[in-house]
């Protein structure tokens, strides 16, 4: 192996120095000390297209830096070989590592940018993507009048070949799906063709109509170049693109560049302890709600776990191999337990299978920790002292519903981490429209109780921002598994109430909200939960899942007591991951204080590269990264790279999906990151 490296490094030097001169470059003798010096940056030729899009996004999701030319802008860079590299300190310089192109030949074949990019690429052994294209003799493919096909690719099932398992996509199981979500609209168009020589076939379909398989992405290489060919369509949010893009981008970077990329999943359970009010059918709001038009108690069953429920979540966790957050109100359960002859089965048994949870406190009693509110119009308002002024929850009110819950996690020997916070309904942070300020004491009761993370709604606040000068944000998920449903046909009927128009018996929401879609029709309560929402929201949270999301999602103990409609949810999300994936890219599943800090480290990385403040390339097996002093800097390296250390190696990063990656520092007395590839 060492002999047909080095065989292969001595060519590459050769051949750069005879292609600096076609560049216009001084080419320096070649020598072994003439390795060229080839950045970790990714060049992006950009259309406008989804597919460009598609893989810029997930270039930024996993924090590798790219520099974007836009065919759009007519003071764009133009492509010369002066752009592409030149020679620093005598050794050549290639400013990229890959290049990302709408097509193979945007510029024009034959045009002045097209060859100064070909020429760079023949030089340096650069990779390019052609995000999408069509099947044609100059991309190795034949025609797709040649046993192939053009159309819709909407359900078809693609194989990974046994050429791309042993290569970028060894991560993926096997086999994966095309979208099909609306039957009357055409989701995926597509090109499956017939390998040409020099075509290496990576993904596979059956030929629709046809016999055999074709190609729908792969490998050519010819005239000293590799392309990556796409010959379907596709965005960002599509299934089919989110499964191949890791490999998208490991065959790009040739599997050493900065950034990294798990799958990510957690859930929390809210309200834990606590009984949620139930929906009324009837009505369509929950009583005792303070948004429930017309007033009046919940008169209702409230929903909460039974000890048999909590039985049931620890085996369900043990079979799945998954751990869930437990978000708990012990003030609550404390309640609860008085009115209810000093008894409570559900915590004794929640206790006893304690250790097979993580637990975050939800404050004490669940008190809304925002302004006062005024309830007394539908919706609520802040109440006003006289003065005009907001009254504000105070702070020792908020201290109280904070160390009260820690306190009695610790009497009780539960693993809660200090630092992690879920307030009751994110209260205390903004709440548009009727608050539109942090109630200006939650960040000292925080600070004062040693609070590091504490979470907000997605779907309000989707970035990490500070609370103070001690706690920062985590955005968390809201599930389409509401809190006041503790049955299938509870929850069939609230969506329906929310997913419907006037017309057909629903609230209209759907038609005002920009963000949502009606349904052609209401859900068959009986069936509805089962047939329609748990396969929508599976594939939304799945979604989540494959873009590099770390967010937490979030439910509630309701949804684990009666007919225990959460489950279904989890089981699919997870079964569908598992269909997908190969046993070395496992589902992540981190509690609230880590996925805080990699939202910390990414958004920290992300002004580093935005300040200009990295530098990364590789010269042969070596790869060298400066950072800002302090700075966290991701890394995805074959297995078997090492760290350079002042003495000695050691092991870089952790496993995953084939290769090591981690959030990494330079050693001891270093000023630089030094990698030792393999």
């Amino acid at each position: 192996m060492a002999q047909r490296a080095h065989r292969r490094r001595t060519v590459t030097v050769t051949a750069t120095a005879a292609a600096l001169i076609t560049l216009g470059l001084t080419a320096p003798v070649a020598s072994a000390a003439t390795d060229p010096r080839i950045d970790l940056r990714v060049l992006v030729v950009d259309d406008g297209g989804s597919p460009v899009g598609a893989i810029t996004a997930q270039l930024k999701s996993e924090g590798i830096p790219y520099t974007t030319v836009d065919l759009r802008d007519s003071g764009r860079s133009t492509i010369t070989g002066a752009f592409l590299g030149d020679t620093v300190g005598g050794r050549p310089h290639a400013r990229f590592q890959g290049v990302v192109l709408p097509n193979e030949a945007p510029f024009g074949a034959g045009s002045a940018e097209q060859t100064a990019l070909e020429t760079y690429e023949k030089t340096y052994g650069i990779p390019q993507v052609d995000a999408y294209t069509w099947a044609h003799p100059e991309v190795g493919l034949d025609y797709t009048d040649a046993d192939g096909y053009s159309g819709s690719l909407d359900g078809r099932t693609a194989t990974v070949s046994a050429a791309g398992r042993s290569g970028p996509f060894g991560y993926l199981d096997g086999t994966f799906s095309f979208e099909d979500n609306s039957p009357s609209v055409d989701e995926s168009y597509g090109f499956v063709a017939q390998p040409r020589t020099g075509f290496t076939s990576y993904v596979d379909v059956p030929v629709p109509g046809g016999t055999g398989i074709g190609s729908l992405l792969g490998e050519y290489a010819h005239d000293g170049r590799r392309e990556l060919v796409v010959t379907f369509a596709y965005n960002q949010y599509q299934q089919q693109f989110r499964v191949l893009a890791r490999g998208i981008v490991e065959w790009l970077t040739q599997g050493v560049h900065l950034g990294q990329a798990r799958n990510y999943f957690a859930v929390h359970v809210d309200d834990v302890f606590a009984p949620d009010a139930r929906w009324d059918t009837e009505r369509n709001c929950t009583p005792g709600d303070i948004d429930c038009a017309g007033g009046g108690d919940d008169t209702g069953t409230p929903i909460r776990m039974t000890a048999a429920d909590a039985q049931y979540a620890a085996s369900w966790e043990q079979s799945h191999g998954f751990t869930l957050d437990m978000v708990f109100n012990a003030g609550a359960g404390e309640e609860w337990k008085s009115e209810n002859g000093g008894k409570d089965a559900l915590a004794d048994q929640l206790l006893a299978d304690k250790a097979k949870y993580r637990w975050v406190n939800h404050t004490y009693t669940h008190l809304f920790l925002g302004c006062v509110q005024d309830t007394s119009t539908v919706p609520w308002s802040c109440a006003k002292n006289a003065d005009g002024s907001t009254q504000w929850v105070s702070r020792s009110d908020i201290s109280g519903e904070i160390s009260n819950n820690y306190n009695w996690a610790l009497r009780h020997g539960l693993s809660v981490d200090r630092g992690e916070l879920v307030t009751g309904e994110h209260s205390g942070l903004k709440t548009l429209p009727q608050q539109p300020q942090d109630n200006p004491d939650l960040a000292p009761a925080l600070a004062a109780n040693g609070v590091k993370w504490t979470a907000s709604d997605n779907s309000r606040e989707s970035e990490q921002r500070a609370v103070g000068n001690s706690t920062l944000t985590v955005p968390r998920y809201p599930m389409n598994v509401y809190y006041n449903a503790g049955t299938r046909t509870e929850m069939a009927d609230e969506y329906n109430w929310i997913y419907t128009s006037k017309a057909d018996g629903g609230s209209g929401i759907c038609e005002n909200n920009p963000t949502s879609t009606c349904l052609d029709q209401p859900l068959d309560t009986a069936t509805g939960y089962t047939d329609h929402i748990v396969p929508a929201e599976a594939r939304t949270d799945l979604g989540h899942v494959l873009s590099n999301d770390p967010r937490p999602h979030y439910a509630h103990q309701s949804n684990l007591a009666e007919d225990r409609i959460l489950y279904p949810v989890l089981d699919r999300v997870l079964a569908d991951y598992q269909a997908l994936f190969a046993a070395d890219t496992p589902v992540v599943n981190l509690r609230q204080s880590a996925i805080g800090a990699e939202l910390q480290n990414r958004a920290r990385w992300q002004t580093a590269l935005d300040n200009g403040k990295v530098t990364a390339y590789r010269v042969g097996n070596t790869v060298t990264v400066t950072a800002p002093s302090g700075t966290q800097i991701p890394v995805t390296a074959p297995e078997g790279t090492k760290q350079q250390q002042l003495l000695g190696t050691t092991t870089f990063g952790t496993a995953y999906a084939g290769k090591r990656s981690a959030w990494a520092t330079p050693g001891v007395l270093q000023a630089a990151l030094t990698l030792k590839l393999p």
